[in-house]
């Protein structure tokens, strides 16, 4: 059974930083690609960290650009999400997500087959 599950949201003050996990299981993570997405309170779901090239090339939302970096640990098996200089409107649930390569490049990672449950973050005074 392929599992992801999210953890390190929370409560942050505006210019803070979290480091979000995403821990893998049933699924070797190191072989297939990583995203993050969120989903903010009345909005849709939407990419925020993408792997859109075989290669390993990341990319980012423009939203989040130059404040977030998206990577991985083979030897753990796990994604990381390091948020900084966060914002108000960074608030959201988080997910992490894993699918068929050749398909998250294809579709820049709009269509993946696995995903997390989330996990929230706020950002508030």
């Amino acid at each position: 059974q392929v599992q992801l599950v999210e953890s390190g949201g929370g409560l942050v003050q505006p210019g803070g930083s979290l480091r979000l996990s995403c821990a893998a299981s049933g699924v070797t993570l190191a072989n297939y690609p990583i995203a993050w997405f969120r989903q903010a309170p009345g909005k849709g779901r939407e990419v925020i960290a993408c792997i859109v090239k075989r290669d390993g090339t990341t990319n980012y939302a423009d939203s989040v650009k130059g404040r977030f970096t998206l990577s991985r640990d083979n030897a753990k098996n796990m994604g990381y999400l390091q948020m900084s200089s966060l914002k108000p409107e960074d608030t959201a649930v988080y997910y992490c997500a894993t699918g068929d390569p050749q398909i998250a490049t294809q579709t820049s990672c709009r269509r993946m087959d696995y995903w997390g449950q989330g996990t929230q973050v706020t950002v508030s005074s």
